[in-house]
């Protein structure tokens, strides 16, 4: 076995030579005292200072207490003077009365009375409305004449309600007391339900 050891093996000793004078100079510096002086030349030196803690303000004082309310004492008591008038005496006087006659209207309630009948024709036609009526009201509640006063649109539904409440009793308009013969209104709702 041949092989080129010798040109390596002057290379390997010059590079354990180095190791070896390098370990030793290493060695010197740390008996000798060198590294400390490295470490003292690096190190700054520490300083230190002391925080005082911050204290809070102190509390503000408390406002002083408001003074006392003095209340002013109640006046003195001093009873009214007793004073007698003396307030003549007159006969009564007569004064004439003129009485204005006390009318009342007539009492127009469609619930007093049965409910029209919604017409058929109206009903397919999905008709809907609000008729006012006029109705003359005997002394004995009975309807003597009736009027339309404002439409809901549709004929058929208008004459429905004057037919139909005609044939309602109603309270009578009165004057002092006593039935009287007078118009009175009434609007009537057609809607489907």
């Amino acid at each position: 076995m041949s092989y080129a050891v010798q040109k390596d093996s002057s290379r390997r000793l010059t590079g354990l030579v180095a190791v070896i004078a390098f370990h030793v100079v290493l060695v010197y510096a740390l008996v000798h005292g060198l590294a400390r002086k490295i470490v003292e030349v690096v190190r700054q030196p520490l300083e230190t200072k002391i925080i005082e803690e911050v204290k809070a303000p102190p509390p503000d004082k408390p406002p002083p207490p408001p003074p006392p309310k003095l209340s002013m004492p109640p006046p003195p008591y001093i009873p009214p003077p007793e004073v007698q008038v003396q307030v003549p005496v007159s006969a009564p006087t007569i004064t004439a009365v003129t009485s204005e006659p006390v009318r009342t209207p007539p009492v127009v309630d469609a619930n007093t009375c049965e409910k029209p009948a919604y017409p058929p024709a109206s009903v397919r036609a999905n008709e809907v409305g609000l008729v006012r009526l006029s109705f003359l009201i005997d002394m004995d509640g009975k309807v003597l004449d009736s009027k339309v006063e404002r439409s809901s649109g549709h004929r058929r539904l208008d004459e429905a309600a004057r037919a139909g409440l005609s044939l309602c009793k109603f309270r009578p308009a009165t004057v002092n007391g006593k039935p009287e013969r007078s118009w009175g209104r009434i609007e009537y709702v057609w809607k489907l339900e």
